[in-house]
């Protein structure tokens, strides 16, 4: 049973195509590791990503975000459209997920946050990497508010840090780093990876290949915490960057985060359409069809084991016409 149910899958997508006005599914990842990664075993590994885009390359009509956005505008989405996106600018993507996706015959849209290039590295993977590094049995998270926590199995290594990491998404640039510092320290751990992010000539090999580039600020903060000059410019820096270095427009962008209300709001809708952006996704849930608000695109990524599950998850998805949280004007 579990081998029909991807060409199952494939049917019902075709008989959807059908039935119902063509709508856009968006996914969304972040990285695709060498080998399974043992504190998060649900992030994709190379085998894994390759099996999931020999199905879509075979379910759906795979494009960048421009082209769709640029369909949805005139009206003439295809059947099954699909776009694969990116977020933040890992070098596996273009190590890992390149090779696969050329393979495969596909295109991606990549959404880099400019200022980790070259040797930078996320807050959040700096508490990644530290618990990762961290020799303790257990470490004294009190001053998190957080107690005494094991770190004996990669498990509970994972569930500290998924503890840590909503205490500190929402702080400022300048706290998030003293937080880090602080982590560090009670961690034990000084030397964290550098080679986690793409280097600039890694962001030209995707364009020079065919893949979209899109903006994602320059140093991936919430836009809700920051003053409206301090974002504009986090927003138009991270793109004249990328154009800087790609020598060529950029106009797609993905919202830090991305959920609407809470990480941005109607104001950066603005000031996207006032810098001369074309389009930009969220991390709403959903699909989107020709007259939905192209710059609050929902995107949506069906995390199962099973490809037969992936897949049903992924046509369920479909059947939502659009995403029901969005972020409007006064």
């Amino acid at each position: 049973m579990e081998s029909l149910l991807p060409v199952i899958a494939r049917s019902c997508f075709a008989l959807f195509g059908h039935l119902v006005s063509p709508r856009l599914s968006v996914l969304i990842f972040h990285r695709v590791h060498a080998q399974t990664d043992s504190i998060f075993p649900h992030e994709p590994d190379a085998a894994r990503f390759e099996f999931l885009m020999r199905f879509v390359a075979r379910s759906f009509q795979v494009m960048t975000l421009g082209e769709a956005v640029t369909c949805l505008a005139r009206g003439d989405l295809p059947p099954r459209a699909l776009v694969i996106t990116f977020d933040d600018g890992y070098a596996d993507n273009a190590e890992i997920a390149l090779p696969i996706l050329q393979r495969t015959g596909l295109r991606a849209s990549f959404f880099v946050s400019s200022g980790f290039l070259d040797g930078g590295r996320m807050w959040n993977d700096s508490v990644i990497e530290s618990l990762r590094a961290c020799r303790l049995a257990e470490v004294d998270l009190e001053s998190f508010g957080l107690g005494r926590r094991a770190l004996a199995s990669p498990a509970e290594r994972r569930q500290v840090i998924e503890a840590l990491l909503p205490r500190i998404k929402y702080l400022t640039l300048a706290e998030r780093e003293q937080e880090i510092a602080r982590l560090k320290n009670l961690c034990g751990v000084s030397d964290l990876p550098a080679n986690l992010m793409m280097s600039s000539a890694q962001v030209q090999e995707l364009h020079r290949v065919g893949m979209e580039i899109g903006a994602h600020t320059v140093n991936h903060p919430i836009l809700t915490t920051l003053a409206p000059s301090e974002a504009e410019s986090e927003i138009a820096e991270g793109r004249r960057q990328l154009e800087s270095i790609i020598s060529a427009p950029v106009d797609m962008f993905a919202f830090p985060n991305g959920k609407p209300g809470r990480d941005y709001d109607h104001s950066h809708v603005l000031m996207l359409k006032r810098l001369g952006f074309r389009g930009a996704v969220s991390t709403a849930p959903g699909v989107s069809r020709s007259g939905n608000d192209l710059f609050q695109l929902p995107r949506f990524t069906p995390w199962d084991d099973s490809l037969g599950t992936w897949a049903m998850r992924l046509l369920l998805n479909q059947r939502n016409i659009r995403f029901e949280t969005t972020v409007t004007g006064e």
